[in-house]
């Protein structure tokens, strides 16, 4: 089982930055690939970012590519999402996920099924 506890989300303003952190508890994180993913009120969760287990390859959904970053730190059991530029679409509410298949590589890292636990969710909101 893996927890995953959310923080650094905040308002800010149109072309500000944050940095999101997700801790995840358990000492099989190395071996998981990891998610964010993000719902706005009256939407459907839409994919954000992965990273693979090694941290070697990264994802992008198209709205935030070259905007967002994501990365890790096996040694702390923490992914992170840095968010700059941020835009009022960028308001959600974001969720890291963890993929619990060990060292697998999933074609299919942009969708929600592909995650077995999920994060409670932290709230972005970015004012105009």
């Amino acid at each position: 089982q893996v927890q995953l506890v959310e923080s650094g989300g905040g308002l800010v303003q149109a072309g500000g930055s944050l940095r999101l952190s997700c801790a995840a508890s358990g000492r099989t994180f190395s071996s998981y690939a990891m998610g964010w993913f993000r719902q706005a009120p009256g939407k459907e969760r839409e994919f954000v970012a992965a990273i693979s287990w090694s941290g070697d390859s990264t994802y992008y959904a198209d709205s935030v590519k070259g905007r967002f970053t994501i990365s890790r730190s096996n040694a702390r059991n923490t992914v992170y999402l840095q968010m700059s530029s941020l835009k009022p679409e960028d308001t959600a509410v974001y969720y890291c996920a963890a993929d619990g298949r060990p060292y697998y590589s999933s074609g299919s890292y942009y969708r929600h099924g592909e995650y077995d636990y999920w994060g409670q969710g932290t709230q972005v909101t970015v004012s105009s």
